[in-house]
């Protein structure tokens, strides 16, 4: 394989996949209490009953578990830490673009795109970013590329898997 190559697609996979796991995991093994207790602020839910304990609890597990098996299966001992920052940062960003759309009374499971596509991304990478080893900046721009696309496509199949309400 050309360095070309791993530069461009294959270390950024490595990089962004316990994001992209800490963030998926929620919808399947997510559910029951909700992480903000249905606790309100000024008369609206602090994150809404989607965001619950169980759901962050398996996406940070979900997550940190990719981050050490790449760094066994990789020989990349750094991703384990950069994966254990890429997840927390996956749901902090999920949850302030929750408690946003809270404040905005926006309802839950409607669809705000930019915030709900990247807000995740953009959190995972300021976490991690004081680790260094970041992709190339190709290698980021293939992961921002990605990331719209299997949002679309991981949610249209969660909804079709009855996993979801809505497919985005």
């Amino acid at each position: 394989m050309s360095n070309f190559l791993y530069l461009l697609i294959v270390y950024p996979l490595i990089y962004i996949f316990p994001a992209y796991v800490a963030n998926g995991a929620p919808v399947i093994f997510g559910g029951g209490m909700p992480l903000d207790l249905n606790k309100k602020i000024r008369g609206k839910p602090i994150f809404g009953s989607h965001k619950t304990v169980r759901g962050l609890v398996a996406g940070l597990l979900s997550g940190f578990i990719i981050a050490y098996l790449e760094s066994v299966i990789f020989g990349l001992p750094y991703i384990l830490a950069i994966g254990i920052l890429l997840s927390i940062g996956t749901h902090v960003g999920d949850l302030f673009g929750s408690f946003l759309k809270r404040r905005m009374g926006t309802k839950e499971g409607v669809s705000m795109p930019i915030m709900d596509i990247y807000l995740f991304l953009l959190f995972a990478f300021v976490f991690a970013f004081p680790l260094g080893n970041l992709p190339t900046w190709y290698g980021m721009l293939f992961i921002i590329i990605l990331t719209g696309v299997l949002h679309k496509g991981t949610n249209i199949a969660a909804y079709l898997m009855k996993l979801k309400k809505v497919p985005w």
